[in-house]
Formats: structure tokens, sequence, C-alpha cells
């Protein structure tokens, strides 16, 4: 019975890929590893507190302690989604980034070491930003150069390469996943969707760097956990998997798109100074995934954005929490002192 450490299962992507993987297998358990930093939210999992098959340890990723007391509670795989991710604070202070994605991986990748006999795969959940910005044309592929051009990016890219070098001179048995943008219900209200879905439902105004026309490929996370879990169980250790959702869209032409649905005036559209080294277009070709894997994405974007969409008005309650940081408080308030 596989007892799988996910690092950073408070957050976003590491909540939805808890909730996905306690719901479609039986035989799995999880500790879920967080040191509830400000994007990681124990509200995103209360449901599941008691969960016979779900632990949750507050803990560093940088701590070797920490990791440690979570590796003797009979760990077989670590799945590492623990990461600072957003890339106008790394901007403002790039420290907290080097820290946790960095030095947390190494320490992670240590304890595979040290419990190497019961770890039987490492995954490294990373993104696509470590590849750069794409022209008008072309695709990243797992042989695309990484050329980070950002403080956030250059840090996950440090992280990979220390996976890849634990993976030949240790035999770590490592796996490197990278993802293009990520929507979907949990997600922190900094990042572009929910930021401007939570102005909008209050009719407040949302900002738009510079002229709009950065580029993204857009996924439902739970395509990406699924990708994610695919590559736990069947991904060949040094092997890179990209994942994407084959939707590409200006941000400008998305910022319209949930105006639209919204029902919202355009005049609530605030251009902005564009932020310093903004990569102009990611594009993902997750042909290997879908080859190797037999992973592919399976969320038609509109149908995956409108349930987005209504699962922030349903919890206007969580975005509260969210925007006045009570969420910072939630579990002491339900459970007592940590």
């Amino acid at each position: 019975m596989p007892t799988v450490l996910v690092t950073g299962g408070c957050g976003f992507i590491g909540s939805n890929f808890v909730r996905h993987l306690l719901a479609t297998d039986p035989a799995v358990s999880v500790i879920n590893l967080d040191a509830l930093t400000y994007a990681g939210n124990l509200a995103n999992l209360a449901d599941l507190a008691n969960h016979p098959r779900y632990t949750f340890l507050k803990g560093d990723i940088t701590s070797r302690d920490d990791v440690r007391e979570a590796m003797q509670r009979g760990v077989t795989d670590i799945i590492n989604f623990a990461a600072e991710s957003h890339v106008d604070r790394s901007i403002q202070d790039s420290g907290p980034f080097v820290r946790t994605n960095v030095i947390g991986t190494q320490v992670l990748l240590d304890a595979a070491r040290e419990f190497a006999k019961t770890v039987k795969k490492f995954v490294q959940v990373s993104t696509d930003e470590v590849y750069g910005s794409l022209g008008a044309t072309g695709l990243f592929t797992e042989e695309t150069p990484l050329h980070p051009n950002s403080p956030y990016s250059a840090s996950k890219a440090g992280a990979d390469l220390l996976v890849q070098a634990y993976q030949h001179t240790f035999g770590v048995p490592a796996v490197i996943t990278r993802c293009s943008n990520n929507y979907g219900p949990y997600q922190f209200p900094e990042k572009l969707i929910p930021l401007f879905v939570t102005n909008l439902l209050n009719n407040q105004p949302v900002p738009v760097y510079g002229d709009g026309m950065q580029i993204r490929d857009w996924i439902h996370v739970l395509d990406h956990c699924r990708g994610v879990e695919a590559a736990w169980r069947n991904g060949k250790p040094g092997e890179v998997y990209n994942f994407g959702g084959r939707c590409e869209k200006p941000n400008i032409d998305l910022t319209k798109l949930l105006l639209k649905l919204l029902g919202k005036p355009e005049t609530l559209i605030r251009f902005v100074e564009d932020r310093p080294g903004h990569d102009r277009r990611y594009a993902i070709d997750c042909t290997k995934a879908e080859r190797k894997l037999g992973w592919k994405p399976r969320v038609p974007f509109d149908a995956g954005l409108s349930e987005t969409i209504e699962w922030y008005q349903a919890n206007a309650a969580w975005v509260a929490a969210i925007k006045n940081k009570d969420y910072m408080t939630y579990y002491e308030k339900q459970y007592g002192k940590l």
C-alpha cells in the first residue's frame, strides 16, 4: 500500500492532487507536509481532516528534522509540490524562492537517499517557465534548453538540475514534470484568473500588464493532477514530462472572456506598467506524456472556466478569508494550536 508524501499539499495544485488521489485510489495513503506560508491554506482540505488515509504535518521542506519526521511514517514515494511560485513576489525578494525551491528540494532529495530502501519514486513538480519565452511560433518540448528569465523560474530550474544530478549520481528514482498555467478551484487569488474573477464579482477593476498580449497555455488543475499521477506511477527515472492544455490565449482575450462571462463592462480593465522581464509566450508540446504515459488533457477550457467561476461564486467565504487573511489562523480556530 503506497504512502505518498505530498509536500505543499495545502496549496492550490497540491490540495487538488491530494483530493484526486484519495478519491480515485483506495489503496493510497497521503501524508501532507506543508509549512502553511501565505499560499498554504488548511481550509482547502478541511473536509479531509479526519480521513483515515490522510495525515497533515505542519513542517518546512527546508528543515531536515521536519522532513525526516514525515519520512519515518513509512513513506514510499515523494511528490514535491512545495514551492514559492509567484513571479511578482520573486522580483521583489528572491530569497524565499531560493530557500524553498532550491534548498528545500535538496533536503527532500537527501531524504530520498537516506530512505532509499523504501522510496520508490521522487516526482519533482516544476513549471514550463524554466524554458524561458517563446517567439510567435514553436512549442516547448522536454528537449528545450533551460532559459529561465525570472528569479522564480531560475529557482525552479536550479531545483530541476539538482533532481537530475541526484538521479544520475546517486540513483534517486526521480522524474520531473513541467506544466503550463493552471486554473481551477482553490487557487490563491493573486494569480490571474482567481484575481480577476474575485475582483469582478465585486465590481473592482482588473490590472492587465502592458498591452495584454502575453500568451499562456491554460490547463485545468485536475488534468495537471492526472499528469503528475501518471508520471508517479509510470514515469521513467531520469525523464522529464511536459503537460499542457493545448489552449493558448493572450491575457487580454482571457480578460475580455471573463468580463463577458460575468456580465461586466470592459471599462473595468486597467492597463498597468508591465513587470520587468515579462515572458511573452509559453506553449507546451505534451506529445511525450501522451505517448509514454497514456495521459491527455480532458477538461475543455470553456467548461472548465465556467465551472471555476461558479466555484468562486459559491465559495465567497473562502475568498473573503483569503482577502482578509483570516485563513492564516483557520486551523487554530477549528482544531486548536498546531
